[in-house]
């Protein structure tokens, strides 16, 4: 092969792999809009068709909930939801190239209900409320990665902490052939669905007062 045809040839690749690292906003406001997340080996950004699933289990409840997406990694989970009208979205990521990919895109799009945080989520979660993120959040988005077996300890700060509204909705994802871990007594499951080996589920924070039949919406 010459230097041409190798520079053509890496050229290409680089082109490919900046592609794959693309991803698009489903619906709402920015529908269309596209952002690309760095190259860091923690980021597993929830697929399309997973993301549009989930947003419709969620239709209804997204305009001017408060949202958390702990786990931040591309941010498209936050942003999404921003996208289909919620009031306010925290994105929390450890990683600074992510967080700063991020922010950037928050900026290019004018997005004023974003709060990008760079650092440890189980430190945050253990401040003792969410009166700084604006209020108890509606919404939460947990989606670590895998092999950090962070769902559980999530969950449990969550849930100890005054973060969440009387009645919130979480979604989890975790690798398929795993089980979930045990979740707060206070939450049920509503939705789940499998992609590839992702699990994915919905669930919901159940009022103090509600009985084991009540229906909530």
């Amino acid at each position: 092969m010459t230097k041409t045809h190798s520079r053509r040839a890496t050229a290409k690749a680089k082109s490919r792999a900046a592609d794959a690292r693309m991803l698009r906003i489903i619906a709402g406001r920015h529908r269309g809009r596209r952002l690309r997340f760095p190259a860091v080996d923690a980021i597993r950004p929830t697929p399309d068709r997973v993301r549009e699933t989930l947003f419709n289990w969620l239709q209804g409840k997204i305009e001017g909930a408060r949202c958390l997406d702990l786990f931040a990694g591309s941010g498209v989970l936050g942003l999404e939801a921003l996208s289909r009208g919620a009031t306010h979205v925290t994105l929390i990521e450890r990683d600074r190239v992510a967080v700063d990919a991020i922010a950037a895109v928050v900026r290019a799009w004018g997005e004023t209900g974003a709060t990008v945080l760079q650092g440890d989520a189980f430190a945050i979660l253990r401040q003792p409320s969410a009166a700084p993120l604006g209020g108890p959040l509606d919404i939460v988005f947990l989606d670590p990665p895998f092999e950090s077996g962070a769902l559980a300890t999530a969950a449990a700060l969550l849930e100890r902490g005054d973060w969440l509204a009387e009645t919130a909705y979480i979604y989890l994802e975790h690798r398929a052939r795993e089980p979930l871990p045990a979740l707060p007594r206070g939450w049920r499951p509503l939705k789940s669905g499998r992609a590839g080996e992702v699990e994915y589920h919905l669930w919901v924070r159940r009022p103090a007062d509600a009985g084991p039949g009540d229906p909530i919406t």
